[in-house]
């Protein structure tokens, strides 16, 4: 049996050249109900709705579209392609390179499934510093498609089934017989009438489409655990988009993501801040309380630090994602600061510890340079 194919893909279908996938699929399926022989009294029913399914295969196939785009014909070439480096090639595969398919009697494939595993589908999830070190659960609001529970993934109305395909009987495939310098070639082909399941739908389920599935918004639960770094995937299960034909559904990644801190920055399982320490405190010594994540602790500033100088407390940084409770380190930089302004009394002791110091202190006009040189004096010789 062969088929006639027009050349005009576009106009078969009734799209513009520029027709999206979703604009092919919907001209296809309304065309497809029209014209079926089990459902159409129309006389050329079965002669159009093979050229419907040709069509819509071959827009469909971004290789043999791009053929249509360019003014070619996919099936006047053929379906050869390959070139250097294609692996060798038998005499069957040679068969179907060049004319679609495959060899009549051999590697038949059978009816394909209506029924294929869906999508993964991704999430954001933005959380504070402290939701991602001690973990915590977040609900979150999820379009995906779901079992339609009209048809439960039969794709049909009520109790209707799929009937068998009357143009290829089930099989999903087509014998064509072509004559090559080889003499006459039998291959097989899918059947362009049931695109290759084998069965017709011509009662579709009226809420889904005959898709088995239907988009829907749902709130779901996610626990985030404790040491979660900025990036990481979290997996949900079948929490995904259920696949055409009511199939299993795939996997929902949730992605997190670690706001800024306005104090803390954040390094692995370690925690970095910076602590203002007045240019007295820093001479002379003090004890520094430090709010922690969850806690507060102690830092002991010794008599002549220095700026820059940076404390380490341990295990109170960031808990370990794997580290059976262990947490990282808190680092706290001590930012030494020299007052800006003094009054009279200050000044005139900030002179005094200079000249005990022996450090000469040149005026400027106006007096602007006096606290910066001092501050000079006072880092270079402590």
């Amino acid at each position: 049996m062969s088929i006639h194919v027009a050349k005009d893909y576009y106009g078969i279908l009734g799209v513009e050249r520029n027709a999206t996938e979703d604009e092919l699929k919907k001209a296809y399926r309304k065309l497809a109900r029209k014209y079926h022989p089990d459902v159409s009294d129309e006389p050329d029913a079965q002669e159009r709705l093979q050229e419907i399914n040709a069509a819509f295969e071959v827009l469909m196939d971004p290789q043999k579209r791009a053929i249509v785009d360019a003014g070619g014909d996919p099936y006047a070439r053929g379906a050869a392609g390959g070139g250097a480096g294609a692996p060798f090639m038998g005499f069957e595969d040679i068969m179907d390179a060049f004319f679609g398919g495959s060899m009549g009697g051999f590697g038949r494939r059978g009816p394909r499934s209506r029924t294929r595993p869906g999508n993964d589908a991704l999430l954001r999830l933005d959380l504070d510093l402290e939701e991602v070190a001690f973990g915590t659960e977040s609900t979150l609001t999820v379009d995906t498609a779901i079992l339609c529970d009209a048809c439960d993934g039969t794709c049909t109305e009520g109790s209707s089934e799929p009937q068998t395909c009357s143009t290829c009987g089930g099989s999903g495939e087509v014998q064509v017989v072509q004559r090559t310098i080889l003499g006459q070639v039998r291959t097989a082909r899918p059947c362009s009438a049931c695109s290759g399941y084998g069965t017709i739908i011509t009662d579709p389920c009226r809420k889904c489409g005959g898709e088995g599935r239907v988009r829907s918004r749902r709130r779901i639960t996610v626990k985030v655990p404790a040491g979660v770094e900025d990036g990481m995937r979290i997996r949900l299960s079948g929490e995904g988009e259920v696949g055409p034909g009511g199939g299993p559904a795939g996997d929902l990644y949730v992605e997190v993501h670690e706001k800024p801190h306005e104090v803390f920055t954040r390094e692995g399982s370690d925690l970095r801040c910076r602590v203002r320490v007045p240019m007295t405190q820093a001479a002379l010594g003090t004890k520094l309380t430090i709010h922690t994540l969850d806690d507060q602790v102690e830092v002991e500033v010794s008599s002549g630090t220095q700026p820059g100088t940076i404390k380490k407390v341990r295990g109170h940084g960031v808990p370990k994602l794997r580290g059976g409770g262990t947490r990282g380190d808190l680092y706290v930089e001590l930012d030494v600061r020299t007052p800006s302004k003094l009054d009279a009394e200050q000044e005139e002791l900030l002179r005094k510890l200079a000249s005990l110091r022996d450090e000469e202190i040149k005026e400027v006009k106006g007096g602007s340079g006096f606290f910066s040189r001092m501050r000079d004096a006072f880092n270079g010789h402590a």
